[in-house]
């Protein structure tokens, strides 16, 4: 349970007295809330000394009254908005008027309770503010992690496509300037490194592209019933010259699956957890893939021969950019962000995914999606 501070700035002892007692064992709680609210008060009997308790102790509401002696509540209200303070205010006073509310709304204040005022209308006007307040530090936590994510997703873009420029451009100088000779043939081995770097472009621009896709396009206009065996098969197909490159024989076993979500993500869905069990994989290895009913979902169960996982590292797979770094995993290329999408669709449609993995013996992903 968190307790908010709040301070009562009014010059009648009686009024600080009286919300201190309705407000003391008041507690607030919406359904949308985690956890209850609480109050803890502050009181204060001028503006002058309302304003030395914010600088030093700032509170998170603020009961204004107007009338005060010396520094009026408005004034207070203006020093507020001046140093951005980060409080919620409600102006209590007996000198109600629309003017003043007018005033007071446009200095910040989030209510404006006339006195007299009974308890339930003072509680009511806290009910409000700290909804306010809730909806506020939201707000706030996701500006701030949205601010993470997109320094995090500059910092990923900037290295992964710097280093394969770097590269490219030095063996396309290397070309330029006949480094090797005259003979063509002779370049073979850097055109296909300067081929695979692209390839590692093109792949962190799709992966890019499928984790927009993910956060920001709305499902509901693309819904329509797919069959679950249809898309993992079609995602086989996709992974199976890969997997002939690897030495990785693939197998499926799978029933009719029908479920309604947009095509685009199941595919994005199967063909990045394919693809992974196949990249992580070691030479001679194996994939099976199956689609099944289970009790009231659908199981998309991924099974390999790869390097697998310790619980450490199991337990950073979802992040966004995070990527497995061993010495198992050196030379393998990524974007950090396949399972996290994987992750991101699975929450969509109101499933799950899990994971069982042992290193050195291979991994088991398993996504659970809700039929009904």
């Amino acid at each position: 349970m968190e307790k908010l501070s709040i301070l009562v700035v009014d010059d009648e002892p009686g009024i600080r007295s009286g919300v201190k007692r309705i407000l003391e064992g008041h507690r607030v709680s919406f359904p949308f809330m985690d956890d209850d609210y609480m109050f803890e008060i502050k009181e204060a009997a001028s503006g002058e000394e309302a304003l030395a308790i914010l600088e030093d102790f700032p509170p998170e509401i603020l009961l204004l009254d107007n009338k005060l002696p010396g520094m009026d509540g408005m004034e207070v209200l203006e020093i507020i908005r001046q140093k951005k303070m980060d409080i919620m205010v409600a102006m209590i006073t007996s000198y109600a008027s629309l003017e003043i509310a007018a005033r007071a709304t446009d200095d910040g204040a989030w209510d404006f309770i006339p006195k007299p005022f009974t308890p339930a209308e003072l509680k009511s006007s806290i009910d409000l503010i700290t909804k306010q307040y809730f909806l506020k530090k939201i707000t706030r936590t996701m500006k701030e992690e949205g601010k993470k994510i997109r320094y995090q997703f500059l910092s990923v873009l900037s290295h992964e496509l710097k280093s394969p420029l770097n590269a490219l451009e030095g063996y396309l100088q290397m070309i330029k300037d006949r480094e090797l000779g005259a003979d063509l043939q002779d370049y073979d081995a850097v055109l296909d490194r300067s081929l695979k770097r692209v390839e590692g472009m093109r792949s962190l621009i799709l992966d890019l592209l499928d984790f927009t896709k993910i956060r920001l396009e709305r499902k509901d206009e693309k819904i329509e019933q797919i069959n679950l065996r249809e898309r993992a098969e079609l995602a086989l197909s996709t992974i199976k010259p890969l997997a002939i490159q690897r030495n990785i024989s693939v197998s499926f076993t799978g029933e009719d699956v029908y479920y309604d979500a947009d095509p685009s993500d199941l595919d994005i869905m199967f063909n990045n957890l394919l693809s992974n069990a196949v990249k992580y994989n070691r030479e001679g290895g194996s994939v099976e893939l199956s689609v099944h009913k289970k009790g009231q979902g659908a199981e998309i169960l991924i099974k390999d021969t790869g390097i697998g996982m310790n619980e450490e590292e199991v337990s950073q797979l979802f992040k966004e950019f995070v990527r497995i770094k061993n010495s198992r995993t050196r030379g393998i290329d990524g974007s950090g962000l396949g399972l996290s999408i994987v992750s991101k669709i699975a929450e969509l449609y109101g499933g799950h995914i899990h994971v069982k993995s042992v290193p050195e013996k291979g991994s088991e992903f398993s996504v659970l999606l809700p039929l009904s």
